[in-house]
């Protein structure tokens, strides 16, 4: 009979609610219908590991089954339940001209006529590169592979190389895709070396990578003190945008650049997220600093699997076959990726790009902040060229991760589901920050901010 209760109970729950989550809120509008996108991830299951082939899309952040998408034009994209959003998730950034553009589209068709993978050079590297190395002085030759984990791998290599010596320095709260160098943590105390924040990690390799927290010249001023002349990078997120946007002072930054000169330290700027969203020349032209290698990611091929790294031409010099760095890969300058990416990187070069897309993205933010502030709700738009971060703080800044409140993200768990069920998509994590493209119209953005508005009155509500 007990048995009999439960199972009762548990089919109930089973009709009101996607994956053991809470029953459908009474203050919110109905939940959007995932029928098809829940039969999916089921299968997915069986598949792959937690259904998904990335760990954040499932979704575990947030109320509900992950969504499956289906398509995506404009700024708008609809899942396999036909239920339709405006997109802030962007393909996590790359997606600066929205879905589907049509200029990157009608290349990447054109040029995949003649054949889609050859393994050999072609002339569309060179001019993807030219674009890239005309419209940016701070780098001279580049390389490019085919992912943002793939390109700061690569750069630590070099960095590793150039130099001869072993220990990299990285900070908590950035993250540099997956390799594992950088697959650490910080330990206890001022300055320590990084603890595996993956399993499969050998604690070798994490012996050699020092972590500190961000914003804290006492940190690194007693890191390069105690392991002098053993650092052969420092690597940064200069607009720290995956854990929260934590943004830094210029200040800090040239302080950065100057402690690494002084140390014969090569400062790496991971730009796989700021690169292009802040400017053509990324952070390192924003703040009008020099690092000595620059990464970025999926953004200059239009949003498809492609990243690069680069330097002065002395640096790279030392990469192979040129130099004793050894880096290879087959899909390296894939024509595919190097089409989409001279289309896309062609438009941001329009007069007027950055201005007006910056601008949309400043006014977004600050209507939304004005709404929050008239209502005394303990929330802050933070935001830098395209990007933008909802956080539920009544801090003016955030610049280290040890500023987050963990207990903030229920809140956004919430303002997730009424957002989405308000035709509104955000990356399915508090920690995520949020896009806007030059395919977001007027419309869609003040459709956006009423959503937004709706959202947080339910929230503070609670």
């Amino acid at each position: 009979m007990v048995y009999r209760l439960k199972e009762m109970l548990d089919s109930i729950k089973k009709m009101f609610s996607v994956e053991g989550d809470e029953p459908v809120s009474s203050t919110g509008k109905p939940d959007i219908s995932r029928e098809k996108s829940a039969e999916l991830y089921e299968k997915s299951k069986t598949y792959f590991p937690g259904g998904v082939n990335s760990p954040v899309r499932a979704f575990k952040s947030v109320y509900g089954t992950p969504l499956f998408i289906a398509k995506g034009d404009g700024c708008q994209i609809w899942d396999a339940d036909g239920n339709q959003f405006i997109d802030f998730c962007c393909s996590w950034g790359p997606l600066i001209l929205g879905h589907n553009h049509p200029k990157v589209k009608e290349k990447v068709i054109e040029v995949m006529q003649n054949g889609m993978s050859f393994g050999a050079p072609t002339a569309l590297e060179n001019e993807l590169a030219e674009l890239l190395l005309k419209n940016n002085k701070y780098i001279k030759k580049l390389r490019f592979v085919s992912s943002g984990t793939e390109a700061v791998m690569s750069a630590i290599r070099l960095a590793r190389g150039f130099t001869g010596r072993d220990k990299i320095l990285k900070f908590e709260g950035c993250y540099h895709g997956h390799s594992d160098s950088l697959l650490v943590k910080a330990g206890s105390g001022l300055v320590t070396f990084g603890e595996t924040s993956s399993a499969g990690v050998p604690k070798s390799f994490a012996a050699e990578t020092i972590v500190i927290g961000l914003d804290d010249k006492e940190a690194l001023q007693k890191a390069f003190e105690e392991f002098k002349d053993q650092i052969a990078a420092v690597i940064i997120e200069p607009v720290p945008a995956n854990n929260g946007l934590l943004l830094q002072s210029k200040e800090y930054l040239q302080y950065l650049r100057e402690i690494c000169s002084q140390n014969g330290t090569l400062l790496i700027f991971d730009e796989v997220i700021s690169g292009f969203r802040v400017g053509f020349e990324g952070a390192a032209g924003y703040y009008d600093i020099q690092p000595d290698i620059i990464t970025y990611g999926k953004i200059i091929g239009g949003g498809l699997p492609v990243g690069c790294y680069g330097a002065s031409a002395e640096i790279m010099g030392s990469v192979s076959p040129e130099g004793p760095v050894y880096q290879a890969g087959t899909l390296s300058g894939n024509p595919v990726a190097m089409a989409a990416g001279i289309a896309q990187l062609t438009e941001l070069l329009r007069s007027g790009f950055y201005r007006d897309l910056n601008a949309k993205t400043e006014e977004f933010a600050e209507s939304i902040q004005r709404f929050a502030s008239a209502k005394s709700y303990k929330f802050k738009v933070f935001s830098i060229g395209s990007i933008f971060w909802f956080a539920f703080t009544d801090q003016d800044s955030i610049s280290n991760a040890d500023q987050i409140d963990p207990s903030s993200m229920e809140k956004f768990k919430v303002m997730h589901r009424e957002l989405l069920n308000r035709g509104i998509y955000l990356g399915p994590s508090g920690y995520e920050v949020g896009f806007i493209s030059s395919a977001h119209t007027k419309v869609d953005l003040e459709k956006a901010k009423r959503a937004i508005f709706e959202s947080l009155d339910i929230v503070f509500r609670k």
